[in-house]
């Protein structure tokens, strides 16, 4: 059946300006890093991303190697622009990055003018788009000048492959140069993607002032720390869940009892809010304005639908932040 987008879906999302940008993102943005590949059901991903446009998720972030097989999801979500979401294409903040390893050889990482346009070029044909509408760094690279990566950057705004362009995973004085140099070739960083948790907190350590400083704004990937800051684990860990699989990135050992005891009080918290622990989650990486979009990950529809959720109750008072202190201290 053909699609057709929900009519009130602006209604209740909120749109954050990113930076001193003209650029406005959603404030819960979707990221296909995993649940979209080729090894996935196509027509559950489908219908996520069906539902998270119609509940007013403008922004869908990928990557080149996301998947798995590493590239899939870009074709996937390729596959769904053209299922249903192509008359809306003006709508839609469509992201990208290259950074990490995707093909073999030299080229096949880090951030060579090379490898970034090699892979932007990828990417577009996987998507059967003509430009992304933000394309990022993905992780700073120890070998590349600084300068080389950064005109890439530029180069590829001036060939009309990419609107705005963005870094992810670069520390303060990185991202201080990397913004420097950008605004010297005309070209700004409108934008940073950092991991950013209640219990994973370096980008407070320098780098959200840096980003004020140079009017950068910033979409956090990882708000739920894993999954951690949900009701899952409240438990301890299932046999369906991710630490109870073979997953790297989250082990049992990162779910520990002190940790888990402190989730419980987290969860407390949260109920007494009206709102689930992810929830609470989400809207506290949001509170006070300094981050831009929380990027989420989800399996099922309805998990985006709680995300979304978290917007009808996104203030704290003094009390709860305190709160939220001393249990995790």
């Amino acid at each position: 059946m053909l699609y057709t987008a929900r009519q009130e879906r602006y209604e209740s999302m909120t749109y954050n300006r990113c930076g001193k940008s003209g650029l406005k993102l959603s404030a819960i943005s979707l990221g296909l890093w995993h649940n979209f590949g080729g090894i996935d059901k196509y027509e559950n991903g489908r219908a996520m991303v069906r539902r998270a446009f119609d509940l007013g998720i403008t922004h869908f972030d990928l990557a080149n190697n996301y998947g798995p097989p590493p590239g899939s999801a870009e074709e996937s979500f390729g596959r769904m622009l053209k299922d249903d979401l192509s008359p809306y294409r003006d709508e839609l903040i469509i992201s990208t990055k290259a950074g990490y390893y995707m093909w073999p050889g030299p080229y096949g990482e880090w951030g060579s003018k090379k490898s970034l346009v090699s892979s932007l070029d990828q990417s577009l044909k996987r998507m059967g788009v003509d430009y992304v509408d933000i394309f990022y760094h993905h992780r700073p690279d120890p070998d590349t000048p600084l300068e080389e990566t950064m005109a890439a950057l530029d180069m590829i705004v001036r060939q009309g492959k990419a609107l705005y362009v963005g870094i992810s995973n670069y520390r303060p004085e990185q991202t201080r140069e990397a913004s420097r140099i950008l605004k010297q070739l005309g070209t700004p960083c409108v934008i940073h993607q950092p991991n950013y948790s209640m219990m994973s907190r370096w980008i407070e350590d320098g780098l959200q002032e840096v980003l004020e400083e140079e009017g950068i704004g910033s979409i956090v990937f990882s708000p739920l720390e894993k999954g951690i800051l949900t009701d899952r684990y409240l438990n301890g860990i299932t046999s369906d869940s991710r630490a109870a699989g073979p997953s790297v990135f989250l082990r049992p050992e990162d779910i520990s009892e002190t940790r888990l005891a402190k989730v419980k009080e987290l969860n407390k918290l949260a109920l007494e809010r009206g709102q689930k622990l992810s929830q609470m989650a989400l809207a506290w990486v949001l509170r006070g304005g300094r981050v831009t979009s929380a990027l989420i990950g989800a399996s099922k529809v309805e998990q985006i639908e709680d995300a979304v959720g978290a917007l009808a109750n996104a203030s704290f008072s003094q009390d709860e932040l305190d709160r939220i202190e001393y249990i995790l201290k």
